[in-house]
């Protein structure tokens, strides 16, 4: 691992705080656990070692292989400012290649090597294979990297704490949206064949009825979708909703496009992050469409999201990230995308929590702290993580991509349930880096 030296400006204050000593929550995880919560295993005098499973090979590695060198960018920084009330965060990230196989046996390496917590690990086939394990042993299991509905499950899981808009909330909010601004239009679901999709379509049904006009899915494991797309031109769908990883948003643009089939496209945020896209569309390609033509690709897709994006040159927390990234990456050449800003800003609120949970940490003060902690960013979407609901981000906002890099607020933050609760706008405005303190 290599540090770079410099301190970007408008990250001085978040270094500071991270640097004092915090207030401890109070309660405890008891009911249904037979953990001992009061150790402080993977913590000495000057470290505290976490760890995490993501596909740094495999199907999913060139979506989701940014998130963890973004998270490391982020520890690094904080480590270079003294770390967490003193101690370095040691982050020890294995390769599971997005297979549950071997989900199981990194994860299993990462307990018997003492971490204090599991953080992040990615994805819901992979990740959900690991649960009960992890909560068996008594191992903290904050943020997972994904949106499906299983990690708000305080009683069957009590150490499992989502992170994600949810699949279902998230797609309420798509579902709203297009009934209210593509009204009489004929829409089409492209979705994974897993909860992703399953969730999702929870969410689309609430707002979409008649105007569903097809419902297609992909594996995973097969990338000729043809048949998929041609089934969505054959009913005619006008409006196209993709519950998808990035590879196959990038695949369906450009296998519609051999048909001339040309949908106007909503995406879920996590097949949302446009660089990577027009990386994709490259590739996939082979480099066909690529620049300026991958770029055109994109123009009007409309994306929800809920993280700061770096295409907005007037987010502060995106210009942070911009910079952390630029101080701390371990490869010159790698261009920072939405994807890295998940893991950083994933990084930036479990270092808000470990320096809550304050100097005497061990793993019931981690859990007090994630019951007790006001959230107030990074993200521009209000975030819970009490000890009766886990569902992290609460909601999204509506984006829509143009040409040339920019991306225009087409609505803003809108929350709800993962139920019939209604979609309600919110007042909830996160603090800059510059003010945000993490310690009374």
């Amino acid at each position: 691992m290599r540090i770079r030296r410099g301190t970007p400006v408008a990250a001085a204050t978040l270094a500071l705080a991270l640097m004092a000593t915090a207030c401890q929550g109070a309660g405890e995880v008891t009911e249904g656990e037979d953990a001992d919560l009061a150790v402080a295993t993977g913590v000495t005098e000057d470290t505290i070692t976490i760890g995490s499973h993501q596909p740094l090979t495999g199907v999913a590695a060139s979506g989701y292989s940014p998130i963890s060198r973004g998270a490391q960018a982020v520890f690094d920084y904080v480590n270079e400012q003294g770390g967490v009330n003193g101690r370095q965060i040691d982050y020890v990230v294995k390769d599971d290649a997005y297979d549950p196989a071997q989900t199981i046996d990194v994860t299993r390496e990462l307990v018997d090597e003492e971490i204090f917590a599991m953080f992040g690990g990615l994805g819901t086939p992979t990740h959900s294979g690991v649960l009960d394990y992890l909560n068996d042993e008594g191992i903290p299991d904050v943020f997972p990297a994904s949106g499906a509905l299983i990690w708000n499950s305080p009683e069957e899981y009590p150490l499992t704490y989502g992170w994600q808009t949810d699949y279902t909330k998230e797609a309420k909010v798509q579902g709203q949206y297009i009934a209210e601004n593509f009204p009489g239009q004929n829409v089409g679901f492209f979705y994974q064949n897993d909860d992703v999709g399953t969730d999702s379509q929870a969410g689309l049904d609430q707002y979409l009825t008649d105007e569903v006009v097809a419902r297609e899915h992909y594996e995973s494991s097969v990338t000729d979708i043809s048949a998929q797309i041609a089934a969505l031109q054959a009913a005619e769908a006008e409006v196209v909703v993709c519950s998808c990883i990035p590879a196959f948003m990038a695949n369906a643009m450009l296998t519609a496009s051999a048909m001339e089939y040309d949908p106007q496209w909503v995406v879920s945020s996590i097949g949302g992050d446009t660089r990577t896209l027009q990386g994709m569309l490259a590739a996939f390609s082979d480099g066909a469409v690529e620049g300026e033509a991958a770029d055109a690709f994109l123009d009007g897709l409309i994306i929800t999201s809920y993280m700061p994006r770096i295409e907005d040159p007037e987010d502060e927390w995106a210009q942070f990230f911009i910079q952390v990234w630029e101080d701390y990456r371990e490869d010159d050449s790698e261009v920072l995308t939405n994807t890295h800003v998940f893991g950083m800003t994933q990084a930036v609120m479990f270092s808000q929590a470990l320096l809550e949970a304050g100097e005497d940490l061990d793993r019931q003060a981690l859990i007090d702290t994630l019951h007790t902690i006001e959230w107030q960013g990074p993200s521009p979407v209000p975030f819970t993580s009490s000890e009766d609901d886990r569902g992290g981000h609460q909601g999204v906002y509506v984006v829509q991509y143009q040409a040339g890099g920019d991306i225009e607020m087409i609505q803003e933050t809108r929350i709800t349930d993962n139920a019939g609760g209604p979609i309600e706008e919110t007042d909830f405005t996160e603090l800059a880096p510059s003010e945000l303190v993490f310690h009374d």
